[in-house]
């Protein structure tokens, strides 16, 4: 042995020496696939018997602050369409509302949609108007129950009660339960759900809708059993099941509705909860996979289909919907919590990066009804057939469409309360990384605020630190991310050695006390992804961010009433002037294939730029996003726009290029026109 290999070998010693007492106490790290769900939390409900436990489990709405970029994202929201959509929305007029006056004459999915993420937000934000706001819709619920059990507004389908929009207000229901222990939800949910057992079959869950989406009136009924533990809930939750579509089939779903695939994959899984049959899981993930294996091939973390899933509509030109973004990612947090498995919190990450934020305007005042991983252009156009919809559905609207209008609400406020979990062994479990500070009880029911500080995923580098009273010993469950090139991790500034990583999470186990600091770092590297099926296209990723072509973006403005979708519907004293439609066009070329690196397989000559954090905090746009990379593409003169006024599809592999040139790449989530599925040249 040399010289150098005995220095080495020491320095590993001392390392390892100082990675076992930090401080005063002993840790032990380990990599697990998922906490250990034989034990019982102390402090917070989990599986009644016989339902499972949740490998996590979501703390109480107000218990996480986020702080940094979703901060921001949520004081939008709450500036912008989601905290004034009751002044703009003809569904939200509150004169003669089904939600708030008996026998009204509109009430449907629009106001709980609106109500389940604007009343997240009120509470995470403790805005006191947005809250008081948010009592008068939840007055009115309360006030509608009938004595039979029924609540709401009654809708029909060919004479038999249609159930959908309850459905989401029993969600809305259980977020305002977490912040307000009133124990009206509980006696509401239960005397519904005694109505609901009694319905008869042939009447119960027929409509497209509610049959579709019965898992979500599952998950209800779940979440009402382990807190009553009435054993009528568990015969509803296999009626429910019986009746709900059928998404356990191996090779077909039971419809192609983007939506109601994003949002009822999960059934399955969700019935498993309460069954343990293993095939009721394996069909979610099938789900999962069967869409994305014709339709998912392309970037972002979800599937082109525009409204309905078309046979040879598989390019990446073709969009998916805002609600349908939204849905996925509350799926994909909701299976993260059931399974433990990781790779649910990686695509809530990828939809929430790099899908979601191009889907409304940087100051949240707009939407577009559908956004697409290729886009070059965002007008008031009909597109169809290049996209399924014929009418106006690529511009951002605020009056478009009935549904995104109001359902867009739910996706940043719902990530926020995901950001930290609580474990079923009394500990802290951490899967989507962003700032913030959280309140969780821990071993001997003590309650530790446990800070992140980060400005992930733009940096790969996070921190957290501990507030206690005392001391506690309890795990502490970090997510590794697949993309990660190994990890670095200090313990009160102490480096600690970790072995090869065979689990999903590191598993920090110690005595902890206040002044805790816990630092790691998941080193992003570049690498790229070829979609085969689309014309072996090549999409670059950089740790959980993927690229984009910067391409300069002209904003129009246009009349929002005059532009908007056939079943847009205002209140009289909207003011579309206040409100307009962006209009978006491109100002740069945007027919560029990107020439690759043979031996690496990566972007020829690609440099990172990193540029300043940005002020307001809100990196998702092309001035203010803190990642740039230097890359070498060349023009493709034959791909344009085609007939249909969208992108082409993309060339096929023997297209003629022009010389090459230097290029622009941007984390695709700060781009509204974007090409993120390029064609590939190999110098």
């Amino acid at each position: 042995m040399n010289q150098t290999n005995r220095c080495q070998l020491f320095m590993l010693f001392l390392l390892s020496m100082l990675a076992i007492p930090v401080g005063a106490q002993k840790l032990s790290v380990t990599d697990v696939n998922h906490p250990d769900t034989t034990v019982q939390s102390l402090s917070y409900v989990n599986g009644r018997a016989p339902l499972r436990q949740q490998c996590f489990i979501k703390l109480p709405v107000g218990s996480i602050q986020p702080e940094g970029w979703v901060k921001r994202y949520l004081q939008l929201q709450a500036n912008g369409l989601t905290g004034h959509l009751g002044e703009i929305s003809a569904w939200l007029e509150k004169d003669n509302n089904a939600w708030l006056t008996s026998g009204g004459d509109h009430g449907w999915e629009e106001v709980p949609y609106w109500l389940k993420g604007y009343s997240s937000l009120a509470y995470i934000l403790g805005d006191e108007q947005m809250i008081a706001e948010t009592k008068v819709w939840l007055e009115g619920v309360f006030r509608s129950q009938r004595d039979n059990g029924f609540f709401g507004p009654a809708n029909f389908d060919h004479g038999k009660p249609e159930l959908w929009a309850q459905m989401i207000m029993l969600e809305t229901l259980i977020t305002y339960y977490e912040y307000s222990s009133d124990e009206r939800v509980i006696n509401l949910m239960t005397n519904y759900f005694k109505w609901e057992l009694q319905l008869p079959e042939d009447q119960f869950l027929k409509s497209y809708w509610e049959n579709s989406r019965g898992g979500d009136n599952l998950y209800t009924v779940l979440w009402l059993y382990n807190r009553t533990g009435e054993s009528f809930l568990l015969d509803l939750a296999h009626k429910i099941h019986r009746n709900t579509a059928n998404w356990c089939q191996a090779s077909t779903l039971p419809n192609w509705h983007n939506v109601n695939i994003a949002e009822c994959f999960r059934e399955p899984a969700t019935y498993w909860m309460l069954t343990s049959d293993k095939s009721h899981l394996k069909a979610s993930y099938n789900d999962h996979h069967l869409i994305r294996r014709t339709f998912g091939q392309v970037p972002g973390g979800m599937f082109g289909s525009d409204e309905n899933c078309r046979m040879g509509y598989i390019d990446p030109r073709q969009g998916v919907e805002t609600c349908g973004m939204v849905e996925q990612m509350a799926s994909d947090e909701i299976m993260a919590r059931f399974t433990g498995d990781a790779f649910w919190a990686e695509n809530c990450e990828d939809v929430a990066f790099n899908t979601f934020p191009a889907a409304t305007t940087a100051d949240f005042k707009a939407l577009r009804y559908f956004t697409s991983p290729n886009m070059v252009q965002s007008d008031s156009e009909n597109h169809s057939p290049g996209i399924q919809n014929p009418g106006p559905f690529l511009s951002m609207n605020p009056f478009s469409s009935r549904c995104c209008q109001h359902n867009h609400a739910q996706g940043w406020p719902y990530y926020a309360e995901n950001l930290v979990y609580a474990t079923p062994d009394n500990g802290v479990g951490v899967l989507l990384y962003a700032a913030c500070s959280a309140k969780v009880k821990v071993a001997d029911q003590r309650e530790i605020v446990l800070t992140e500080e980060t400005n992930y995923p733009f940096d790969d580098r996070i921190s957290f630190s501990f507030k206690m009273k005392g001391k506690a010993d309890f795990p502490f469950y970090l997510r590794v991310p697949s993309w990660s090139q190994g990890l670095e991790l200090t313990v009160n500034g102490r480096p600690v050695v970790v072995e090869e990583m065979h689990g999903q999470y590191l598993r920090l186990q110690r005595e902890w006390r206040n002044g805790d600091k816990v630092t790691v770092r998941f080193p992003m590297t570049l690498k790229t992804r070829r979609w085969q099926v689309n014309k072996n296209s090549v999409s670059v990723d950089y740790g959980p961010l993927t690229l984009s072509l910067k391409i300069n973006e002209r904003y129009v403005l246009r009349d929002s009433k005059e532009t908007a979708i056939g079943d847009s519907h205002w209140q009289k004293t909207a003011d579309s002037s206040l409100w307009p439609t962006s209009e978006i066009y491109a100002d740069s070329p945007w027919n560029y294939a990107l020439v690759l690196d043979s031996q690496t397989g990566l972007p020829a000559d690609i440099q990172l730029i990193k540029k300043p954090w940005p002020a307001d905090n809100f990196p998702f746009t092309l001035d203010s996003v803190p990642l740039e990379f230097k890359a070498v593409g060349a023009r493709i003169p034959s791909w344009t726009m085609d007939e249909h006024k969208l992108c082409d599809i993309l060339p096929d592999e023997d297209f003629l290029s022009e010389p090459s040139e230097a290029v622009t790449l941007v984390p695709m989530g700060a781009a509204r026109l974007r090409i993120s599925s390029f064609p590939v040249i190999e110098e």
